[in-house]
């Protein structure tokens, strides 16, 4: 199993402590948001991509994919009929595609839920039909790359656009690119999907459908932290003989950051071993 930590959760430390830290508890890379990195993601360049490469590489670590993708700057759509705020975002989009290539990161993960949900006065259709047009116009650029975009289905809590992996599919086959893909994250299929998790995540990785996975607990702490069973879903990824990151994603960090990426870690490692 390749294992690899969101940055996030070991904020507010600096880069190289954040790859000191997870490469003495056991990680095998950082998930990087880009919003940790600057306070304007659009600065961000080859440059500070390749400074970012050789920090984690220096510390054994890889890059393993970027996420929370539009979290900074503030007021960015893919929903949007502003033409000019919609070109700002892709743009963004575009430049965290590249950024990815060149630090070696092979997977964007889209989540992003306020920057898809309808504005006022918009349908889910309407902003669905927006934000499927958006992911086609990046898919080009991604495959330009050599990277793969991944559309994140999340909880109806947080968007009522893209909320199941069968609906993240549906899309991606409907654009047709094989840049564009989706993933399943463990807690928001928790409460999304119809049946277990680790079905679904079966039949969409022998569709081809899913290139990469977030594990966490239904109620949005580390794996291990509350009642979800991690065991079918790790079980799911051995026996299909899963290639690619398993990112550790907790959203509430019990009883910090650094505690809880070394619990988690410790929980899915214990399970691994244990698997048949």
């Amino acid at each position: 199993m390749k294992l690899s930590l969101c940055n996030e959760v070991l904020q507010p430390m600096p880069l190289a402590a954040q790859c000191a830290a997870a490469a003495r508890m056991g990680y095998d890379a950082l998930e990087i948001s880009p919003f940790t990195l600057a306070d304007d993601p659009t600065t961000l360049d080859t440059a500070a991509a390749r400074q970012v490469r050789d920090t984690v590489h220096a510390h054994g670590l890889q890059v393993s994919s970027l996420h929370w993708l539009l979290v900074k700057p503030e007021g960015l759509s893919l929903v949007t009929d502003d033409a000019a705020l919609l070109r700002r975002t892709l743009d963004l989009l575009r430049r965290l595609i590249d950024f990815a290539a060149a630090c070696g990161a092979p997977v964007l993960v889209h989540g992003s839920p306020k920057q898809r949900s309808p504005l006022p006065g918009q349908t889910q259709a309407q902003a669905t039909e927006r934000f499927e047009a958006a992911m086609a116009e990046l898919a080009p650029h991604a495959q330009a790359a050599g990277v793969v975009y991944c559309i994140e289905p999340l909880g109806p809590f947080e968007t009522n656009v893209i909320n199941t992996v069968a609906e993240a599919a549906a899309l991606v086959d409907r654009i047709g690119s094989p840049a564009i893909r989706t993933m399943l994250d463990v807690s928001a299929a928790s409460h999304s999907e119809s049946e277990p998790v680790h079905a679904v995540l079966r039949r969409f990785l022998a569709s081809g459908h899913i290139a990469h996975v977030q594990v966490n607990d239904k109620n949005r702490r580390g794996p291990g932290q509350g009642d979800t069973d991690q065991r079918p879903v790790l079980q799911v990824l051995k026996d299909m003989d899963y290639r690619g990151w398993v990112a550790v994603e907790p959203f509430e960090y019990i009883p910090d950051g650094p505690g809880c990426a070394e619990a988690s870690l410790q929980h899915i490692r214990d399970i691994w071993r244990h698997l048949t």
